[in-house]
């Protein structure tokens, strides 16, 4: 079991404004809509980057939930939301069903794991259900990142994710599963298409 004792605790620490700052005018260099936000007003901006009618996935991510956009999506019925049935799959017998559904969607709302000052985007999962929406399978993606994941440069973002995030992640599915997490699949954004991806940097720390 993963203890706190192996939590780098300093990258929990945001990054200041002129940091952030930074790092949105890489990441729009890289072809990434970038904006510096308060936490208060993600869930309304993220709301007015989704569609009427369209097709929603919210991948597993701490920011959505303490942000509450996890649960704002859940419950709108301007556009439609797949995890709702996705959560009522059998991945002993609809693995095949879940893959499609979580791989292909008008628009999909998660987090990354780290953002360099020079405007990369870093992920890190265990089985990679969110890398192929993420990398393609989207027509819109919608990164919600708290100010402590911007970090240097990509070396410090990989131990950003193996110190820090890791444990944390693996804490909380030992809580909930008896089970801890690890890192399957990494996936790093160097850059995408105009007007495909917005990443909202907040001032504030969260998530993980």
């Amino acid at each position: 079991m993963t203890t706190s004792a192996t939590i780098s605790r300093h990258y929990a620490e945001p990054a200041d404004r002129s940091v952030l700052e930074r790092a949105a005018v890489a990441l729009r260099a890289h072809g990434m809509d970038a904006r510096v936000i308060d936490a208060e007003i993600a869930p309304r901006i993220v709301d007015e980057l989704i569609p009427d009618g369209a097709t929603v996935y919210t991948t597993t991510s701490r920011t959505l939930d303490e942000l509450g956009i996890a649960d704002d999506v859940r419950a709108a019925t301007r556009y439609r939301t797949t995890r709702t049935h996705t959560e009522t799959l059998d991945p002993a017998t609809q693995m095949s069903e879940f893959r499609r559904r979580v791989s292909t969607m008008d628009v999909v709302i998660g987090s990354v794991h780290a953002v360099t000052e020079d405007g990369l985007a870093v992920i890190a999962s265990a089985s990679g259900s969110q890398l192929a929406s993420y990398a393609f399978g989207a027509d819109r993606v919608v990164w919600v990142v708290g100010a402590q994941k911007v970090v240097p440069d990509l070396d410090t973002a990989f131990d950003r994710i193996e110190k820090h995030s890791l444990p944390l992640e693996s804490e909380r599915l030992q809580e909930a599963y008896g089970m801890p997490s690890a890192i399957g699949k990494e996936l790093v954004v160097r850059q995408d298409q105009p007007g495909r991806i917005t990443v909202l940097l907040l001032e504030t720390v969260i998530g993980f």
